[in-house]
């Protein structure tokens, strides 16, 4: 591997870090994420679970719709 290539891939790794970053400052102000039906919160004593599968399902189908989207338009 080049330099030039090393050099694309560090900078794409570091945008896609900031990119998350963002992403996660603002994600609590959306207001259904993380509240959806099939969201499961187990609250013990001393221990708290939170599963959000019904976030990951609506979350999956729409990057899969985004990436169909995006490859039928690079045909």
């Amino acid at each position: 591997m080049n330099t030039g290539s090393l050099a694309k891939v560090l900078i794409l790794t570091g945008a896609a870090i900031v990119i998350l970053g963002v992403i996660l400052l603002f994600i609590d102000k959306v207001p259904l994420l993380g509240k959806l039906p099939g969201d499961i919160v187990v609250r013990k004593k001393n221990f708290t679970l939170y599963f959000p599968l019904g976030t990951m399902i609506l979350l999956s189908a729409g990057l899969s719709l985004i990436l169909y989207i995006i490859s039928h338009f690079k045909k």
